[in-house]
């Protein structure tokens, strides 16, 4: 792959929101992955044979968010209410651009339909709805975070 699209390509994923850019080009591939500890990018360029080799080190990568996952499950038995949960992979913003109030705060009353959030996913901003009615009785993910298909986003008393 050119050096020079390569640089083009980490600028990209450093101006933006994007986490994770991945790019196949004939049998070359590169990931590029925006780090939050860090403020510099981790490119990883990956030759056909050695493509396994870094498949394995990215399950690695993706069990360090999952204890915290794991941790947040036990806790939402002990919630009451309804919680709703992330239908997709994608950020989460809690209003409709950076300027603009929260669709909802806690003490919040929803009816079902309600807007609640909007989750960003590859550039695409989709709203989340209350699927039942009631006060907000938790926001569980802070705004700007990526959030996982399946997690527990809100609770609705």
């Amino acid at each position: 792959m050119d050096l020079r699209k390569l640089k083009t390509l980490i600028d990209l994923v450093a101006e933006s929101d994007i986490a994770e850019l991945e790019v196949t080009e004939g049998e070359s591939k590169v990931r590029i992955v925006k780090s939050s500890t860090m403020p510099q990018n981790q490119v990883v360029m990956m030759q056909p044979a050695s493509a396994p080799m870094h498949h394995q080190s990215s399950p690695a990568t993706a069990q360090n968010p999952a204890p915290s996952a794991i941790a947040a499950a036990p806790a939402a038995p002990e919630l009451q209410g309804h919680i709703v949960k992330s239908p997709m992979v994608g950020t989460f913003y809690r209003a409709s651009s950076p300027g603009s109030p929260a669709f909802v705060e806690v003490g919040s009353s929803v009816k079902e339909g309600d807007t609640l959030c909007i989750i960003e996913a590859m550039k695409l901003l989709n709203e989340i709805d209350a699927d039942a009615s009631g006060v907000i009785k938790q926001i569980l993910v802070e705004n700007g975070q990526p959030v996982e298909f399946g997690q527990p986003l809100f609770v609705i008393g």
